[in-house]
């Protein structure tokens, strides 16, 4: 009938849609290469920054516009400095035609008993040697670094006993200062931290001061301490320190306050069967890359 609509799909319905399902594309595989839930909110904040920015153009506002381009193109560069080494994996296994490997599982994070196990067995024999020890473990949310006087230096090590002991070793250039644990890895070591200014007795150190001193400026941290006078095992929180504890007590309070496996969380645990969808792509494009090497 000559009064009846066009059946066929509109062609700018059809770019539209395939402009947005590249953009969702490309959007998982950023999750999949930072991999962590806390830096979800980092990408869910670009793409709303960029949603702002189409919609202000599309509505004629030039000078908002202009304003939230130049914000989306300042985030994506401050990103790709924070996340420098994911960004350089994804450019290296993409040039190499290795898309695949985005899509596979990593390996499992460490069981958050056995770390917690390292840090009591090490602070045990620390506190049994008199040994004086400060580790900064992060309970929830990143610890904002800046907080700490000189952040020391870096390590980047997977958490043990042996590493732990090592580092706290009086002959060691590293033992006067903090350790900064997160998750199931020692982020660095030789961290000096902020000092407690409220009066404390005179039995406390420096590392006890130290230890209230940065968890009274961040609540997502939690201190363990060890006396080289006394060997007596502390853990700070909030300001406050509760001690003498042992081995056992300690284990108690770490599992109830200190998650290890966090950090790996998955950011995308509802999108495994997308994965599967797009694995046939990933395959074709991984195909062509081989073929023009």
């Amino acid at each position: 009938m000559s009064g009846s609509p066009d059946p066929r799909i509109p062609s700018w319905l059809i770019q539209n849609s395939v402009d947005i399902g590249l953009v969702l594309i490309l959007t998982y595989l950023m999750l999949l290469v930072i991999g962590e839930r806390r830096t979800l909110w980092m990408v869910r904040g670009l793409i709303v920054l960029m949603l702002a920015a189409v919609v202000s153009h599309k509505l004629g506002l030039t000078l908002l516009s202009f304003v939230l381009e130049k914000l989306v193109l300042g985030s994506a560069v401050a990103m790709a400095v924070i996340f420098q080494a994911e960004f350089r994996r994804f450019l290296e296994q993409l040039g190499q035609g290795h898309l695949l490997q985005l899509f596979q599982r990593r390996s499992p994070t460490p069981k958050p008993d056995n770390v917690i196990d390292e840090i009591v067995d090490a602070v045990k024999e620390l506190s049994q040697n008199r040994t004086g020890a400060l580790m900064v473990l992060e309970t929830a949310t990143t610890v904002d670094t800046r907080v700490f006087v000189n952040s020391g230096v870096t390590i980047n090590g997977e958490l043990s006993k042996e590493l732990i002991q090592t580092i706290f070793q009086p002959k060691t250039l590293l033992h006067d200062g903090a350790v900064f644990i997160r998750s199931s890895r020692i982020v660095s070591a030789g961290v000096i931290l902020p000092l407690s200014e409220r009066t404390a007795s005179r039995q406390l150190g420096t590392r006890h001061r130290a230890a209230m001193g940065i968890t009274e400026r961040l609540e997502n941290c939690i201190c363990v301490v060890v006396s080289e006078e006394t060997g007596s095992i502390s853990l700070a929180e909030r300001g406050l320190l509760n001690r003498p504890l042992t081995s056992s007590k300690l284990k108690e309070l770490l599992e109830e306050r200190f998650s290890p496996s966090v950090e790996r969380e998955a950011v995308a645990p509802g999108l495994g069967r997308f994965s599967l969808l797009l694995e046939p792509v990933v395959e074709f494009t991984s195909s062509i890359f081989k073929k023009k090497k």
